[in-house]
């Protein structure tokens, strides 16, 4: 059985766009999974990296040393950015690193898409068993919508400002 995608608009910020994809038949994307799964047990550091989607999205714009390397390809990364670019995550009263990722390709600096992800344990995603299935299937997506850039099925707009596709667009994985 393929394994298929559909783009969902996210947001639309000053400086970034946002999308997510709906995996197979499913009706919510990968993102809105990401919140529902950590808004009540993880809620300061899922606010943290909420945070993070504001600020790149009205204030900097998808510049890469904002987002954290992370992934097989060089286009996939991880949300909140590096400790020595993030600013203080405070857990208790104390600063700490933000061990909640969130898996993303940045297409350009004006478009992120955003997946999913979780708590990370080990020092590399594919080593850790609470990321690795979201680690891996970012890495799947973003190969998927790297050819569909590839093939025209997705497109920059005149200004490189934001994406356009047929709404019925079907990413294979």
């Amino acid at each position: 059985m393929n394994t298929f995608a559909h783009i969902k608009p996210i947001g639309r910020y000053d400086k970034v766009s946002y999308y997510s994809v709906v995996v197979d038949n499913d009706t919510v994307s990968l993102f809105e999974k990401f919140i529902a799964a950590h808004e009540t047990t993880n809620k300061e550091k899922l606010y943290h990296i909420v945070k993070w989607i504001a600020v790149i999205g009205n204030k900097y714009g998808a510049q890469p040393h904002l987002f954290r390397p992370e992934g097989e390809t060089a286009d996939t990364s991880a949300l909140p950015p590096a400790e020595n670019r993030n600013p203080s995550y405070i857990e208790n009263g104390k600063k700490k690193p933000n061990s909640l990722r969130l898996y993303c390709l940045r297409a350009n600096e004006h478009v992120v898409f955003l997946f999913n992800g979780n708590l990370k344990t080990a020092q590399k995603a594919q080593d850790c068993p609470n990321v690795q299935k979201h680690f891996k299937l970012a890495n799947q997506i973003t190969k998927a919508i790297d050819e569909a850039f590839k093939q025209k099925d997705i497109h920059w707009n005149e200004t490189h400002t934001d994406i356009e596709f047929q709404s019925d667009l079907v990413i294979y994985l």
